[in-house]
């Protein structure tokens, strides 16, 4: 392994950013938190937008952070993203406007719309993606259904963190894993699916050259260095850019019986693959091949993972109670179990005013006794997503059979990353659901795969497998052995009738 090295990690979520310093000293990294910072959608006549500007301000703060701080010169400065969203540039490289979050209105419908003009089977063939009415591919479609006029004077798109990558050194390039998210890439030969783009009269000709993760974008320009009070010149590196691609590059032990999990708003859930798997059944599952690192493919589900929760204890403190999360872990315990469950995936959960009513009127829509105490809502929420995750399991398991019948390997371990990682209910619940081990940890594995993947690029580590051997001895994990299944069986009888 390599010598002591300095990197600098951005890691840009939905509902926070984060710059961090990651000190390598040839066996594991240590990491500080140098800036944190709020992020999140502004609305302004009914549409929903990124603060992008105000991303690239915080990203600059936290590089001027380092410099009033340390002497030493950078080895490589790196950066994450969520999947999807994009901004659209001019022939002068000028951002034309804001980029619209995800979760915006305007894509209501289009996926129906998206099938009019070129079939579910046919788009899935071609990009081997989840149908969902985020991805970038019907984002486009409905500027071009509404006639937005910045879809005709764009000259590149780029990807959130590809975005960052421009500002911080003038080249404009789309990272692989970022892109993949896209449903725009051909899987099978990972290129932009023009012929597909052309169907939907969507523009061929502005998307950048594709670089793998641990390709070195270029240097940090002059100009930011200046502003920022770096004094030497520093490398930007295109990590595993989307959050997901970078937190199961940061996975230690990850391995052809392991089943990774990214828990948090969203939770991410698969396995690594050699070749993207596209056939009908995958197609029916709804499953999604996005790219990872070192040549892989990250066969995964989406799942909305702890949104609900997330979005009841928003209205808990609408309504003047305010809990922390353990006192919410301590009630859901405390609650009777299989009260209800839900699918975390219905419609229903998308865009609710009010979670908790919106549960409630599940429950009723679907001849369950609503929870109705604190613990009883939180618990309803937990078991559900293990169940889920059940399902999801049993799916991959499904999708690693060969075509002749012959079982892929048993997956018997669930790892999982990410803020979620730190629910200890969850994580029992898990267990319990999916009768497997849970390893949980690292919380921070998308910024530890920041921080190996410009190791890897600067040859401070050898390889992803080396690298991940490093987080290991960086980070601690916890293990959760499945109990007795009893109830979890029933359970889940219900919850797939939900799903029927």
């Amino acid at each position: 392994m390599g010598a002591t090295a300095n990197f600098l990690a951005a890691d840009l979520g939905a509902s926070n950013g984060r710059v961090l310093l990651g000190r390598w000293n040839g066996e594991r990294f240590d990491v500080e938190e140098l800036h944190r910072f709020a992020n999140g959608p502004t609305t302004v006549l009914d549409r929903m937008y990124w603060n992008v500007l105000t991303l690239w301000s915080e990203l600059k703060h936290g590089l001027a952070r380092y410099a009033s701080l340390y002497n030493a010169p950078l080895a490589g400065i790196g950066l994450d993203t969520w999947g999807v969203d994009y901004g659209l540039f001019d022939k002068t490289g000028r951002l034309l406007g804001n980029p619209v979050h995800y979760r915006d209105a305007r894509t209501n419908g289009m996926v129906e719309h998206a099938f009019g003009i070129a079939s579910r089977e046919e788009i899935f063939a071609t990009t081997g993606l989840q149908f969902l009415q985020l991805n970038t591919l019907i984002q486009l479609l409905s500027m071009r259904a509404q006639q937005d006029p910045q879809l005709d004077m764009a000259a590149r798109l780029l990807m959130m963190p590809d975005i960052f990558h421009y500002w911080l050194t003038g080249e404009q390039v789309a990272e692989y894993t970022i892109a993949s998210t896209s449903q725009m890439l051909r899987a099978a030969d990972r290129t932009w699916a023009r012929d597909l783009l052309a169907r939907f009269a969507l523009p061929t000709a502005i998307y950048p050259e594709i670089v793998m993760p641990g390709t070195v974008v270029g240097p940090l320009l002059d100009a930011v260095r200046t502003e920022v009070g770096l004094r030497a010149p520093v490398p930007v590196i295109a990590v595993a850019s989307h959050d997901t691609g970078s937190a199961v590059a940061g996975i230690p032990g990850l391995d052809a019986h392991s089943v990774y999990l990214s828990s948090g708003t969203w939770s991410l859930m698969g396995v690594e693959t050699a070749q993207p798997i596209i056939n009908a059944r995958a197609l029916e599952l709804n499953f999604t091949n996005e790219g990872g690192v070192g040549g892989t493919i990250r066969l995964l589900k989406n799942i909305t993972g702890l949104w609900l929760l997330q979005e009841s204890r928003r209205q808990w403190e609408r309504e003047g109670e305010s809990y922390s999360w353990p006192a919410l872990l301590a009630a859901a315990e405390a609650a009777p179990p299989f009260k209800a469950v839900v699918n975390p995936d219905a419609p229903d959960f998308f865009e609710p005013s009010n979670m908790v009513d919106t549960i409630h009127a599940y429950c009723r829509r679907t001849g369950q006794t609503p929870p109705e105490t604190v613990g009883e809502v939180v618990r309803c929420c937990l078991e559900s997503l293990a169940l889920r995750y059940r399902w999801v399991v049993n799916a991959l398991e499904d999708l690693l059979t060969s075509a002749d019948g012959i079982p892929g390997p048993r997956l018997d371990v669930i790892r999982v990353v990410g803020g979620g990682s730190q629910n200890w209910l969850l994580n029992q619940f898990t267990a319990d659901a999916c009768q497997r081990a849970v390893v949980s940890g690292p919380a921070e594995a998308a910024t530890l795969g920041v921080l190996m993947m410009q190791a890897v690029a600067t040859g401070h580590l050898g390889s992803v497998a080396e690298g991940r051997a490093a987080i290991a001895a960086s980070v601690p994990q916890e293990h959760f052995a499945p109990r007795a299944a009893a109830g979890w069986d029933d359970a889940y009888e219900r919850f797939l009738r939900l799903l029927d």
